[in-house]
């Protein structure tokens, strides 16, 4: 056998993997086919390319380097895509900010992160300049990358141009902060990859995708169960600026969409929709939900009228990417209301308050061990050591798993309602509110109460177009389905739930109402 010697002068070989080399190896393998849409612009994988080199090439000439933090701060388009694909080639950390954060929810990620750099959409930027740290930032209109992006000559990356390794940090995944401040997850090239790969596992996606999407990218699951892994088989994606019903189900129609997510909050609105009579909607084949359990009664009405769409529900965190677990159509009517089984990368355990595993059907917190996890929360050492135990993570959702594994989300453990000692799964008194037919939507809490300490409190929207509903007949319906210290204490009706960008709702700002 004959050996081969490398000498001192032989190039360097990367053989890491990161998040924009998929970009790199779909534009080899589909140069000439539509990566993506927004609006009036359309990139070929071949266009997308080139253009996230230019702009890792712009960042560059701005001053960023290696481990810096870039914020973006604005809605979805084809730039927000490009700046994240950018920082991820030039070895920069990308910090995604909900754009309807403002004054000191906005200060608080740009001062935890650190960034020097925010790009902002030109209608966000005064925003940005209100904050203390926004006022100290280099702060760009997202508009100026188009001229960087489109430039006719842009010479290809060479390997060794940009020097990055898949342990380094691509992003920080700030946590919604439904219940507490944010936290920033720290999210490393492997792990989102890795990701990526659990997602194309799971959801079967294919390089024959025609797919939509119109939640906001600065989330994690729009951007990385979604996007990225569609782009990195050599799908066709079209951006949208927000879920708006009738213009995505004429999307639908028109551009012979078969691939589609949205929390299950715009479920309803398109299964409320009167288009949805209309439309010719054959195409759409792959229905993905996820952030809360769709309500039977609108999965029931979609599957009626559409009878060829498989449902996927889709249930994870922040910290792991975010996909952890999959419930597939074949799964839905064998397990209504389940989150499915763990995707391919992770692992879990059902542990009960003392940190033992329970057994099958019991309760207790679901824990997580997976090469997609976070390697912590940015700047917040003392919130990493209470989160991390030994490799797992500590999730906060309190699960039942049965003896096939499929686990079924109760609550979140912090959102669990202790009323006199007894504790009751929000989720549960819901699902009784949603059986009253004139209920759009519903969500339970607990509230402060002098007698039981927390009482429970349902808010509740209605349809339009019903006979009305009184807080009687609420109490009386839950009464005649729950055990009575589960009833709520208190019915209030209100206009609209609180809901991040995402579609989750707030339940904090109701227990503060």
């Amino acid at each position: 056998m004959t050996s081969t010697r490398i000498s001192s002068e032989s190039p360097v070989i990367r053989n890491s993997s990161t998040v924009s080399d998929l970009i790199r190896r779909s534009a080899g393998r589909f140069p000439t086919d539509t990566a993506l849409e927004f609006g009036d612009r359309t990139w070929t994988y071949a266009e997308l390319d080139s253009a996230v080199t230019a702009v890792a090439r712009e960042l560059v000439c701005l001053g960023v380097t290696k481990g810096d933090r870039v914020a973006a701060y604005g809605k979805n388009s084809d730039l927000f895509v490009l700046l994240y694909l950018g920082c991820a080639r030039a070895g920069f950390i990308h910090v995604p900010v909900n754009y309807q954060l403002k004054n000191d929810e906005l200060d608080y990620i740009l001062s935890n992160s650190g960034a020097e750099i925010v790009f902002s959409d030109s209608d966000l930027m005064s925003a940005v300049a209100s904050t203390p740290t926004g006022a100290e930032a280099r702060v760009i209109d997202f508009a100026d990358l188009v001229p960087v992006a489109t430039a006719e000559e842009i010479a290809p990356a060479d390997i060794a141009e940009f020097s990055v390794d898949d342990t380094d940090v691509a992003q920080l995944l700030y946590t919604s902060g439904t219940t507490s401040a944010p936290k920033g997850a720290v999210m490393t090239h492997r792990a989102l990859l890795h990701e990526y790969l659990s997602s194309l596992m799971s959801l079967d996606f294919a390089a024959t995708d025609r797919a939509v999407h119109a939640l906001p990218l600065y989330h994690s699951a729009q951007m990385h169960v979604f996007l990225l892994p569609l782009l990195s088989i050599g799908a066709h994606n079209i951006i949208v600026p927000a879920p708006v019903p009738e213009q995505l189900l004429a999307i639908f129609e028109e551009r012979e969409i078969n691939s589609f997510f949205a929390a299950p909050t715009v479920w309803v609105a398109l299964a409320n929709s009167p288009d949805l009579e209309t439309r010719n909607l054959d195409s759409l084949h792959k229905a993905y939900y996820g952030a809360s359990i769709m309500p039977g009664p609108i999965l029931e009405r979609l599957r009626q009228r559409l009878p060829q769409l498989g449902f996927y529900n889709c249930f994870g965190q922040s910290e792991l990417g975010p996909l952890c677990t999959v419930l597939r159509p074949e799964e839905h009517d064998d397990h209504p209301g389940s989150a499915g089984r763990p995707v391919m990368f992770v692992e879990t355990r059902v542990v009960d308050a003392g940190g033992d595993e329970v057994g099958p059907g019991e309760e207790g917190e679901i824990l997580y061990r997976s090469p997609q996890l976070c390697e912590g929360y940015w700047n917040r050492p003392e919130a990493t050591a209470e989160a991390f135990d030994n490799g797992w993570f500590h999730s906060g959702d309190l699960v039942k798993v049965d003896e096939e594994g499929f686990v079924e989300v109760v609550d979140r453990v912090k959102d669990v309602i202790n009323t006199g000692g007894v504790l009751v799964a929000s989720r549960q008194v819901e699902d009784a509110v949603f059986e009253l037919p004139q209920v759009a939507e519903v969500a339970v809490v607990g509230i402060a109460d002098e007698k039981w300490i927390e009482a429970v409190a349902a808010f509740v929207v209605l349809k339009d177009g019903h006979p009305p509903l009184s807080a009687e007949e609420v109490i009386g319906h839950v009464k005649s389905r729950l055990a009575g210290f589960k009833v709520p204490k208190r019915v209030e009706f209100v206009a609209e739930l609180p809901k991040n960008s995402a579609g989750k709702i707030l339940k904090r700002s109701l227990r503060q109402a």
